[in-house]
């Protein structure tokens, strides 16, 4: 039971997000992909994930009791001996992902993974989450550090196209999110945590939903402009972009749960089409 507790404190599968984002940064900066680099990087950026996700469930383990959600959870459900264990195995954590990074990349790589995992962790969970609902505006920041890890993973002095891929990252995480808190809107008013739409309604939050794509799908555009990336990416990115906005849309025309759920889960499909879009334009020379 300990052992799966661990396990679930780590949140894997942000870990996987969080890993495939830096790969992507680093597919995009790459002349050459190295498979071998490619793994130290993914379970480098996973630790440092999991050491902030075990953070978070230390620190909102009394709120998540309130949210059906949440209430299941080893720390909130009281599965854990003592919660203050969760606190070494985070740093234990952070400081295996930064040491990895050091040894096998360079020390930006490293301290990227470290601000990302700080972001997410300090100023999200600890300073913003119950305070403002700007929160996960500025939490977002969080995932645009993995971006910015996998470049320098490669090349440190390669800034200009990680910077544009971190900051269309740091624009998705908005529209993301505020997706999903309609969906778990009464789980976060009776924990008193004040996302978007608990303090101005699902309509609203409908709204700048829309308005946070529309800044999206320009920055995802920004590359072409800056002559990084080619016709092909933007066809790609263009297609996945048309196909939010137009969810987004149907969203503030009806700001139901259903329509919540379908943005949510095709904001995923949108981020992985744009990062793959990536990777197609830098690696995949077509027959015409």
């Amino acid at each position: 039971m300990q052992i799966r507790s661990y396990i679930e404190l780590m949140k894997l599968r942000i870990g996987f997000l969080i890993a495939v984002s830096a790969m992507a940064g680093y597919a995009a900066v790459a002349t050459h992909v190295d498979a071998w680099q490619l793994a130290v990087l993914f379970v480098a950026m996973v630790l440092g994930s999991a050491g902030s996700s075990v953070f978070n469930h230390f620190y909102d383990r009394d709120i998540d009791r309130l949210m059906a959600r949440t209430a299941g959870r080893p720390l909130a459900a009281g599965l854990m001996n003592d919660p203050r264990n969760a606190l070494w195995f985070a740093g234990a954590l952070l400081l295996a992902g930064c040491v990895l990074a050091l040894l096998a990349f360079n020390w930006v790589v490293a301290t990227h993974l470290f601000l990302g995992a700080f972001v997410y962790g300090i100023v999200y969970t600890v300073w913003l989450k119950r305070l403002h609902w700007t929160n996960i505006i500025i939490g977002g920041a969080a995932g645009s550090f993995a971006v910015l890890a996998g470049a320098a993973a490669v090349d440190p002095n390669i800034w200009l196209l990680p910077t544009l891929m971190a900051i269309t990252l740091f624009l998705w995480t908005p529209s993301h999110f505020w997706s999903l808190a309609i969906l778990i809107k009464d789980d976060y008013a009776k924990a008193g945590v004040p996302m978007l739409p608990v303090i101005a309604g699902d309509a609203v939050c409908a709204k700048w939903i829309l308005g946070n794509t529309v800044l999206l799908v320009i920055s995802a555009l920004l590359p072409v402009l800056f002559g990084e990336l080619g016709l092909l990416y933007a066809v790609i990115s263009s297609g996945f972009g048309l196909r939010f906005l137009w969810l987004n849309v149907k969203l503030v025309q009806d700001p139901s749960r259903d329509l919540a759920r379908r943005n949510f889960l095709f904001s995923m499909q949108y981020l992985a089409g744009v990062f793959l879009a990536v990777v197609i334009d830098k690696h995949v020379t077509l027959p015409f």
